[in-house]
């Protein structure tokens, strides 16, 4: 098995590829990927032939296509696509035949189709308004639903019907999910083996629990702060992940500077706090390895890369910071077996 990380770092308009010790933790960087437009978030499709990027700068936006080679990690560039507004966000399907897009200040999401042999459709299958900030998408593991969390005074979660025989959104027949003003869902990672989302609210600094309905409607179970209690500072939440197993879960804290930590009930699905762990300034991007063994995290202050060791009981261990440039737009980490990529 070979253990690879791939990290856009936005304003050197590279991508860096390490190589992860599975033993150690340690990353060595492997290869280096020059990028014509500032690169930011990145998903790949579910085979992990082709990385999918979102790239911008002030008079364009797009989204890039790279074959992987696992062999030599090397990113071999295929097509980019021009879009109408910028995407804060992408992810595909999970068949791998279509890519979602949520644009942030256009306020919309669209569908593009993706060709046997990788290349983005120029033309999307769908396009729906939804709201001012619409941060991210994506399916639910039975590809039938799509949800939309928007931030600030959008404060909502939009919710889909989703197509996968033709790549279309329909509206919910409940459509929106109001939350508070002020709360501001941002992303969302769903449990690998019960039907729950958990959504990060970046203005509340609250971590949300919702049941998916057989129709696919969202239904609050609960809400955790995700700071300690006393903390006064300014703060925002970035991001969220659920380990592997589906015992932890972790979000970073922008402000508070740390990575707090959530054990999970594993039939319920409701959460516990289990503490926080140091991070660099301003965490926003982070990621977990596939085999749960380690997590890495990203500051937007420093240029700086963490890493931690997850130990038995799913909690963070700090164990070295990199260097490696401003800013760390994602974190990307993906295993190939020895054979290639999967079929």
């Amino acid at each position: 098995m070979r253990h690879l990380i791939y990290v856009p770092i936005n304003y050197e308009r590279r991508i860096l590829t390490f190589e992860m010790g599975a033993d150690t933790g340690r990353l060595d960087q492997v290869a280096e990927t020059p990028t014509d437009h500032e690169p930011w978030q990145v998903c790949t499709d579910p085979g992990q032939r082709y990385l999918y990027q979102q790239v911008r700068d002030e008079d364009f936006s797009g989204i890039a296509t790279y074959r992987i080679d696992p062999a030599t990690a090397a990113l071999e560039h295929t097509g980019l696509v021009e879009i109408e507004d910028a995407a804060c966000y992408v992810s595909t399907d999970r068949t791998g035949r279509f890519l979602f897009a949520a644009h942030l200040l256009a306020g919309i999401v669209t569908v593009h189709p993706i060709s046997p042999d990788g290349v983005l459709g120029s033309e999307p299958t769908a396009r729906c308004a939804t709201q001012l900030y619409a941060h991210s998408i994506q399916s639910d593991p039975t590809n039938r639903f799509a949800y939309v969390p928007h931030v600030d005074q959008s404060a909502s979660i939009h919710q889909f019907l989703f197509d996968a025989t033709d790549g279309t959104l329909t509206p919910h027949k409940v459509p929106v999910w109001r939350t508070a003003l002020g709360h501001g869902p941002r992303h969302y990672a769903f449990h690998p083996h019960l039907g729950i989302a958990y959504f990060n609210a970046e203005d509340a600094s609250t971590i949300d629990a919702y049941r998916i309905g057989a129709d696919g409607r969202l239904e609050l179970i609960e809400s955790l702060p995700t700071l300690p209690p006393g903390f006064t500072g300014r703060n925002s939440t970035a991001s969220v992940r659920v380990h592997p197993s589906g015992r932890m879960l972790y979000v970073p804290n922008r402000g508070h500077d740390s990575i707090a930590q959530f054990a999970v009930d594993e039939v319920s699905g409701r959460l516990a706090p289990r503490g926080h762990v140091g991070a660099e300034a301003c965490p926003r991007p982070v990621g977990i390895d596939p085999q749960g063994l380690f997590f890495y995290a990203g500051s937007d202050q420093t240029g700086r890369l963490s890493t931690y060791r997850i130990d038995d009981g799913c909690q963070l261990c700090p164990l070295h910071t990199y260097e490696v440039g401003r800013i760390v737009s994602w974190i990307l980490p993906l295993d190939f077996p020895a054979s290639g990529p999967r079929a």
